[in-house]
């Protein structure tokens, strides 16, 4: 079948990469259109548009400071008025300083120098740009936020070590969440003030402890999200020393959560010195990690569940929730589970909780004791849609839910499949009616097709309120549990685990 290509580039236009994303799901979605895209004309994401069959000869010649509309449709008609409705959406959003616009600051010198009193910067540019851009805000003596993941390795290693001498802190890079000072910053949510702080490595993992520990009647004071890689030995735990510093010295934080995915043992040692000498307690939760010796004013936890809990006293959070009751079995035949995550640490949790029970696993994001996915693999699958495999030139599920709707679709066609464990996350940055979405391609669930189980990161208090999405998936037929880990026990409970 022939399509036509079509690229138009808008010069020194920038648009963060949320609202591209966004607008390339609303442009892929027009008839006509086979794919589409809005990105900035980084090598990389050049690259990224000429695999996806949507780069032309125009579009090759762009710059990093240029954005790219690419187009791929069925004819030229549709492929017309695909750009013409791609100009409307950045009408919308015009570039700053665009016409009709209020001035914005267009490099960081000219925004400390409008906002002298600035202490923090949050970096969101394609990759290969994020370091210079993080050291110019170090060097005007701002604490840094690197929301851009493809950032080097030995650049993040060269700026926490500047930072560190400077006396700043360096979140990231690939740093999806934060609260400071009751701000949430990219993807996190609207929670409750408290006394409770969390340094976290993971993005996911802080959006689910927050929520519950605020939907369990407790509060936030900070969350120090540090980025996957900082407990790597490579980096040595900069940022998470650095941050337990800072809420030791935090005035409105009495106990502090630590999460990330088991670091290096010599990190996890430094870390350990700085908990033994702290006037505060701690709850420990390197995921799925069960056995570390542990000062007296620490207590380690196995799972994000788990965490919140502790951090509230032992106070439970699913209380009255009974999986055996609940659970339902599923047709003979269909023995499997396949969780579709779009969080990497609620995917991690998954396989933990099913690896307790000896049940095997396997996964694109295998933890210790799972195995590694692949065509012949045996066990439950569980797969990270958010995982780089899955989104380089797509948008993340938690901004477009439809990234997963395939996937889903065909697992509940598999005659294999008992149950479907899904995860949805609100917040700031998430999609606005992620369970809506969800019950739409699910559509109908077949009597004797899987058992569809969800659980819901959020408070009532996000744009998308909790309780509404929880309703909406109940109505559709899924049932719903009150954390991810009560998600995977339910899971278990119906194939009679």
């Amino acid at each position: 079948m022939s399509h036509v290509v079509v690229n138009l580039i808008k010069k020194g236009f920038f648009l963060d990469s949320v609202a591209l994303m966004r607008f390339s799901r609303t442009i892929a979605g027009l008839e006509g259109v086979e794919e589409a895209a809005l990105m900035m004309g980084t090598p990389s994401n050049r690259k990224i548009m000429e695999d996806a069959g949507i780069l032309d000869g125009e579009g090759e010649l762009a710059q990093g400071s240029d954005l790219i509309i690419g187009v791929r449709a069925v004819d030229r008609k549709a492929a017309e008025m695909a750009l013409e409705e791609s100009a409307k959406l950045l009408e919308r959003s015009p570039a700053p300083g665009g016409k009709g616009e209020q001035w914005h600051p267009r490099t960081l010198a000219a925004a400390v120098k409008s906002v002298p009193s600035a202490n923090f910067a949050l970096i969101s540019v394609a990759g290969e740009y994020a370091a210079a851009e993080a050291r110019k805000a170090l060097h005007q003596g701002l604490s840094v936020m690197i929301f851009s993941d493809n950032v080097p390795l030995s650049e993040e290693v060269s700026l926490k070590n500047e930072a560190r001498e400077l006396g700043l802190l360096v979140m990231g890079p690939d740093c999806g969440t934060a609260i400071i000072d009751g701000v949430p910053l990219a993807f996190a949510n609207r929670v409750n003030p408290g006394d409770i702080g969390i340094i976290g490595a993971s993005g996911t993992g802080i959006q689910e402890i927050s929520c519950l520990i605020s939907r369990g009647g407790g509060g936030i004071s900070q969350a120090i999200g540090v980025g996957g890689r900082d407990l790597k030995e490579e980096v040595g735990g900069i940022s998470t020393l650095m941050a337990l510093e800072a809420l030791e010295e935090d005035a409105k934080t009495r106990h502090i959560v630590l999460v990330s995915k088991p670091p290096a043992p010599a990190v996890v040692e430094k870390v350990m010195q700085k908990v033994r000498a702290s006037k505060k307690s701690f709850t420990v939760c390197f995921l799925g990690l069960t056995e570390l010796q542990l000062p007296g004013n620490a207590e380690l936890a196995p799972t994000l569940k788990a965490a919140a809990q502790f951090a509230l006293g032992g106070r439970s959070i699913s209380e009255g929730f009974d999986t055996a009751r609940i659970a339902v079995k599923p047709h003979e035949g269909r023995n499997e589970v396949v969780g579709l995550f779009s969080g990497g640490t609620l995917c991690a949790e998954a396989q933990f909780v099913f690896c307790d029970t000896g049940e095997k696993v396997c996964s694109n994001v295998a933890i210790p004791g799972a195995a590694q996915l692949g065509k012949n693999t045996e066990g439950h699958r569980f797969i990270d849609l958010g995982d780089d495999e899955h989104t380089c030139g797509r948008p993340h599920p938690m901004i477009d839910p439809a990234v997963r709707d395939d996937v889903v679709g065909r697992t509940l066609e598999n005659p294999r499949v008992g149950v479907v464990l899904l995860d949805v996350v609100l917040g700031y940055g998430a999609y606005e009616d992620p369970a809506g979405h969800l019950a739409s391609s699910l559509g109908n669930l077949e009597v004797d097709g899987p058992v569809v189980i969800a659980s819901v990161t959020g408070t009532d208090a996000d744009i998308q309120d909790r309780s509404a999405q929880v309703k909406i998936l109940e109505d559709a037929g899924v049932l719903v549990a009150p954390s991810n880990t009560d998600a995977a026990l339910l899971a278990l409970a119906c194939i009679g685990k």
